[in-house]
């Protein structure tokens, strides 16, 4: 089909151009002193709120869901990049309040929490109603691992997770006594995001059924093509693509390239002695692994389907973009680390 042919290679095409204007992305970051980033990183969180708030009024519609601003041929996703301000940002407030960790008091830890539950809800929020669930998962992630590794009382920990499962139960229990009510306080997406777990748990659905049987045929050196359809095949489902054109063997490959990289920003973290960088890459390698776990999860039947881009490997600008300005973050501290080793 000449018109599938054409739309692959324009895929082709864009993915290249991303990753170029990636890397000279990567490179300005390196040239930017990293304390910067973080003294404004309250102006890059609010910049995108407002991007998000944006969407309400000249988003486009995709895929049933506002989440997209459409420029020329090029659409852009606020909600990637919000999870890269609100690494920067969870980094500079949770230094702050812990510049001196012989004085950490009860209150302190109260007014810190409510603080980043804030900078968390809103985002949340309007992610909700675009909707995206996949990136507001991405936002708990993010933040929860910062503050799990901010030195914080684990207590706190245990009771938002203790309320979220209540949330979570709640709206369960709602959907199940009645749906009409759910429709009408979020509107019928809401009620799909569920059916589509509901079919995960029930192990039904087009895209989860061609996605098990195009992997569990794919064997040593997979197939010469893709043999079945499956919606999202270069985004949310691209594990199953690339299982499918390289088989076993080439998913291990790929597996050890994973493990080698997600080895070196832990090392990275270990390394570090700044505890602002510290949180800022370890919240950096909790998205990063997160969502490579859930990628993969989720074309088996292990994990709900909830729209999640396998880093650095799905198609789309916003997403590669943004994880690139993650490394470029990353490759920062590092640097920064290596300048000062020697001159010291």
């Amino acid at each position: 089909d000449k018109s599938l042919s054409s739309q692959v290679s324009n895929i082709y095409e864009k993915q290249i151009f991303w990753y170029i204007f990636g890397i000279i992305i990567i490179i300005l970051i390196n040239k930017i002193n990293i304390k910067k980033l973080y003294n404004y990183s309250i102006f890059i969180y609010i910049f995108n709120v407002i991007m998000l708030m944006g969407l309400f009024i000249f988003g486009s519609k995709i895929n049933n869901s506002i989440s997209w601003y459409r420029v020329f041929n090029i659409t852009i996703q606020p909600s990637e990049f919000m999870k890269v301000s609100l690494i920067l940002i969870n980094s500079y407030i949770i230094h702050l309040f812990f510049k001196n960790r012989d004085k950490i008091s009860f209150f302190n830890e109260i007014k810190l929490l409510t603080i980043l539950f804030f900078l968390l809800l809103l985002p949340s929020i309007l992610t909700f109603f675009q909707p995206d669930t996949g990136a507001i998962i991405g936002y708990f992630v993010i933040s929860l691992s910062m503050i799990y590794i901010s030195g914080i009382d684990k207590k706190w920990l245990y009771f938002f997770t203790f309320i979220i499962i209540i949330f979570v139960t709640c709206f369960v229990v709602a959907y199940l006594i009645d749906k009409e009510l759910l429709v009408n306080l979020f509107g019928k997406n809401v009620i799909y995001r569920i059916d589509r777990i509901i079919d995960w748990k029930n192990k039904i659905g087009l895209q989860l059924n061609n996605s098990l049987i195009v992997i569990g045929s794919s064997g040593i050196l997979g197939h010469n093509k893709i043999p079945l359809y499956y919606p999202e095949s270069s985004t949310d489902f691209i594990f199953t693509s690339l299982i499918s054109l390289f088989g076993l063997i080439g998913i291990l490959i790929l597996f050890i390239i994973i493990v080698l990289f997600d080895l070196h920003i832990l090392n990275s973290i270990k390394k570090e002695k700044s505890f602002e960088n510290k949180y800022t890459i370890f919240g950096v390698l909790s998205l990063f692994f997160y969502q490579q776990i859930q990628s993969i999860s989720m074309t088996i039947g292990l994990l709900p389907i909830n729209g999640i881009t396998f880093p650095l490997i799905s198609y789309g600008g916003s997403s590669l973009i943004s994880y690139l300005i993650l490394i470029g973050i990353v490759i920062n501290i590092e640097q920064k680390e290596k300048k000062l080793k020697s001159f010291l």
